[in-house]
């Protein structure tokens, strides 16, 4: 069907002031000429794959767009103009769209805001037809609507051959940019902008890799994966050629990613310059950097022992450990749990009595350096900033990983089959960060996304008759170890023996370019390593000097799950949940995955959860002592005994699974704090149970269900019924607190979400309400809790835990724009204190009652104090603007924005809180 036009109009499409300059109508008009150098496609018919069982119910979406390369000619066209290349952006308006639409949706009308994704391109719809490098064993159809490429090969090394290449259409200036990320190299291939520099930062302290240990993580996996090892090499080595066949044609052709020009590497003249080709470390680096934003649960250790001790010194030990245990939630009661049948796999519990801990002296923690010898911008106060937050991010426990799912069985169902609405949400980018195909080959039969130079496999998407997704887990594979210090700062004892630190190093300069006018600049990224991972703070304890590392058990295998995404590709191994499972137990990041087929579903925890020993509490840093290692660790290739799959959460045909990062399951701690009361699996939770109870789901009543909770404001829903509660306990005298709880009221009587007046009209309905909600949860939350706490704890506390995340906050792996909300933040206590205080039961209360010291007279009247002040705090200062938004401008506040890693910019869309890639599956029946 034709490109459904969005009805959210484009805002503010903005050039870069430094563009801006270069980017003159008569530059375009000269350059168009030499530069637009399309290839000539014939149009052909492809035949639909064989052994599609969803009958034409598969549907899947990917904005912006599947195309994510651009010539240079057409860089300047958009950034001037605001044109669009091919299928850059015809994916971005069905899924703007939903949020307006959902209301009124039918099964039927599902592809008006989704793909269809069933198998192959029918005859009419084949927009062309390619053999790359002209080989005879495979074969590139892309579709008309979408440009998704659709990989039909007759050999292994054909399909993905094919693979490569068409990855490589479709990406590689991202799949370029990535693998410096992940080798620490942004800067000088990109630019030292500020955000470069902290991004290069952040993944380089935690993976700090030499080319040597990038080769032997490969070599690990083939050699411990007998034939499928070996396969995947195979299949790494073509998909390799692949890519670095399409480079060669597009710089002899011409027609490579113009940011290659812009950012200095080709002359747009006289084509001198080179795009390097791609190699098997390239496959890791890359690896690393997605493993790390998505799936490394854990770390945190030092920040929850600064936060313990502040709460000890307030409270003294006794009583201040339960303080600090009642806000950690290791195990909350009233926590939403995807698997709720009961089941309990316990992990991460807190030891009777704790062994090896290595609490530091109070006051003596500071943060390992990172950055050596900088100069220019380099040094400058915005470098600084970036790199202070950086540190943040990859030494802290929240990963903002994201996604959701939401599966019912078969059982609940109008058709008796299972329905599934899921996906990952991997933030917003230009181009994004996955990718849509689809792979027929030997051994593969397979269609969905999969991150841009890592997609030799199908990652997250659908087989012949079953499909399967993923959300972040976050349960902990990463330790903290305090390792006692000898002769010097860079020696420390292990075994008893006094051992050097291995120094690794990445010296960056940059210089200004036409994408990045960020003046010269220099510095050196400096890692000191330990047997126990690298070092990330310094200390005293009792005294003696320590070095705080940091050991994550993926940490050296970052290419281990590819053994996983074969298996799932493979028609022969996966025929069944039981199979589905077991692929999954091969993916060492951790990842909550999710299967449907027309009869089952099922769910399985991923990811290689240590071993640790007897009394160590994961919670918080031990010694660096052979008692309180992994049990059976090896450090020289970082392998130890891990949990088996049945102590991992899994389950087959439970009445329905929802996820959206919550609790896995009673008993599993999660590393990253927050899972209680109050959780966004709830508005998950909360919709899909309803729908169960009532049976008949439909898929559309699921994206429904979806949609809603997209739109919903957690503390709207969860939280503000019981603060009205304790206001409404007496009459509000007061004319501007009792205009603003009528607002509030309105408000949640017409649910509580963040919609549009109409699609399009770029303002919400209700916009009142929303800015006095959005400028009194942290006024409250901190009126509530500091008086009690005391300033040091409350502040501890806040650096574990943030005390909000709305959708107008700069958050996410995308700051601000970025779409997910509500994933970490302070609801849960302000429910369970707010409840205790009403004198309502409380499973797993906090420790000390907090608002108005418990008093339900003093906490109303702090609640009417700071609604008063939000109330009158003004929409400019609730929404101060940014580079895209106007001072007080709310939608464009919450906004979503194709965050751009490339020189092709998109419009903003309204706020939705969903995954960025995202499938409605209902199979219709099994092979």
């Amino acid at each position: 069907m034709p490109r459904r036009t969005s009805r959210s109009a484009p805002h503010r499409l903005r050039t870069p002031g430094r563009l801006a300059g270069f980017l003159k109508t008569a530059s375009i008009c000269v350059l168009i000429a030499g530069l637009l150098s399309p290839l000539t496609q014939a149009t052909a018919a492809a035949a639909t794959a064989p052994n599609d069982y969803c009958g034409g119910q598969c549907s899947d979406i990917l904005p912006p767009g599947e195309n994510g390369n651009a010539t240079l000619a057409q860089i300047l066209l958009n950034q001037a103009f605001g044109t669009q290349p091919d299928h850059a952006e015809d994916q971005l308006g069905p899924y703007a769209d939903l949020a307006g639409g959902y209301s009124a949706l039918t099964d039927a009308k599902i592809d008006d805001f989704f793909n269809d994704a069933s198998f192959g391109v029918a005859s009419d719809q084949v927009a062309s037809t390619e053999k790359p490098a002209g080989r005879t064993d495979v074969t590139i159809v892309r579709d008309k609507k979408t440009g998704v490429p659709h990989i039909t090969g007759t050999t292994r090394y054909g399909t993905e051959f094919g693979a490569g290449y068409a990855a490589a259409e479709d990406r590689l200036w991202l799949m370029d940019l990535f693998r410096h990320v992940g080798r620490g190299q942004l800067t000088t291939f990109a630019g030292g902008a500020p955000a470069n520099q902290g991004l290069e930062q952040q993944f380089y302290r935690n993976a700090p890799y030499t080319e040597a240990d990038l080769q032997a993580q490969i070599d690990s996996a083939v050699a411990n994966n007998g034939d499928r090892g070996r396969q995947a090499l195979d299949d790494a080595n073509a998909y390799i050629a692949g890519i670095n066949s399409y480079i060669d044609a597009s710089d002899s052709g011409r027609y490579f990613p113009g940011e290659y020009v812009l950012t200095g590497h080709k002359d747009a003249i006289t084509n001198a310059g080179t795009i390097d080709h791609f190699k098997l470390t390239d496959l890791v680096a890359l690896a690393s950097v997605i493993g790390s934003l998505f799936g490394s649960g854990g770390g945190g250790e030092v920040n929850n022992a600064i936060s313990l001790l502040a709460a000890q010194s307030k409270y003294g030990v006794e009583e201040g450990t339960k303080v600090w245990e009642s806000f950690r939630e290791r195990n909350d009661p009233e926590a939403a749990l995807t698997v709720h049948n009961g089941e309990s796999f316990p992990y991460g519990a807190k030891p009777d009595s704790a062994q090896g801990e290595a609490l530091p002296d109070a006051g003596s923690v500071t943060t390992e350096p990172l950055v050596y010898d900088a100069t220019g911008t380099g040094a400058s106060q915005s470098a600084t900033a970036a790199a202070k937050a950086a540190t943040a991010t990859a030494l802290g426990s929240a990963r903002r990983g994201m996604s959701n799912a939401l599966v019912v069985s078969g059982e609940h169902t109008a058709s008796g089959h299972p329905i599934a609405v899921f996906g990952p949400q991997t933030g917003y980018f230009a181009p994004q960060l996955l990718m849509l195909q689809e792979i027929q080959g030997p051994g593969i039969s397979a269609r969905g996304a999969s991150f841009a130079g890592l997609s030799m496999y199908v990652e997250l998407g659908r087989g012949q008759d079953y499909s399967w997704s993923a959300t972040t887990s976050g349960q902990d594979i990463i330790d903290s170890y305090a390792v006692e210090l000898c002769q010097d700062d860079h020696h420390y004892l292990y075994h008893g023996t006094c051992t050097a630190m291995d120094k690794v190093e990445q010296k960056n300069s940059w210089k200004p370019t036409t994408a990045d006018g960020t003046a010269a600049g220099s510095y050196t990224m400096r890692v000191w390593r330990t047997k126990y991972g690298p070092v990330a703070y310094r200390a005293t304890v009792g005294g003696k000097k320590v070095a705080y590392t940091t050991l994550r058990s993926s940490y050296l295998h970052e290419a281990d799950s590819i053994i996983g995404f074969q298996m799932l590709n493979d028609p022969g191994y996966v025929k069944g949940p039981k199979d589905f499972q077991s692929a999954a137990q091969h993916i060492n990041f951790t990842f909550n995955w999710f299967y449907a087929d027309s009869q089952h579903t099922a769910y399985y925890n991923s990811g290689d959860n240590p071993v640790r020993a007897s009394g160590v509490d994961s919670e918080f840093p031990v010694w660096g002592q052979a008692a309180y290692e992994w049990k059976n660790w090896d450090p020289a290739t970082n392998t130890a005994a891990y949990t088996p799959a049945a102590q991992h959460p899994n389950s087959v045909d439970q009445d329905y699974y929802i996820s959206w990062n919550n609790k896995q399951a009673l008993n599993y701690t999660t590393a990253s704090w927050g899972d209680g009361s109050v959780h966004r699996g709830n508005l998950l939770d909360d919709r899909v149970r309803k729908l169960v109870a009532a049976g008949g789901v439909t898929r559309t009543k699921l994206v429904q269900a979806m949609a809603e909770a997209a739109l919903a404001d957690l503390r709207a829903e969860d939280v503000l019924p019981d603060l009205l509660k304790v206001i409404d306990s007496s009459t509000v005298t007061d004319p501007t607190a009792a205009a603003a709880v009528g607002k509030l009221k309105t408000w949640l009587t017409a649910g509580g979400r963040r919609t549009e007046t109409s699609p399009g009209s770029k303002a919400y309905a209700d916009s009142d309400a929303i800015r006095i909600l959005d400028a009194w949860w942290p006024l409250l939350v901190k009126a509530e809790f500091q008086p009690g706490l005391g300033d040091d704890l409350y502040t501890a506390f806040t650096a574990n835990l943030p005390i909000d995340e709305s959708p107008s906050a700069g958050h996410g792996p995308t700051g601000s724009h970025a779409g997910s909300s509500f994933q970490y933040g302070w609801w849960s206590y302000v429910d369970k204190d707010v409840r205790a205080v009403l004198g309502e039961p409380v499973q797993g209360p906090l420790a000390e009652k907090y608002c108005g010291g418990g008093d339900l007279s003093d906490c109303r009247s702090i609640l009417i104090s700071t609604l008063k002040e939000a109330a009158g705090t003004s929409a400019s200062a609730v929404y101060p603007g940014d580079d895209l938004c106007s001072a007080g401008d709310q939608w464009c506040a919450d906004s979503i924005n194709q965050r751009t890693l490339g020189g092709i910019k998109h419009h903003t869309i309204s706020w939705q809180n969903r995954p960025t890639f995202q499938q409605v599956v209902e199979y219709t029946s099994h092979r």
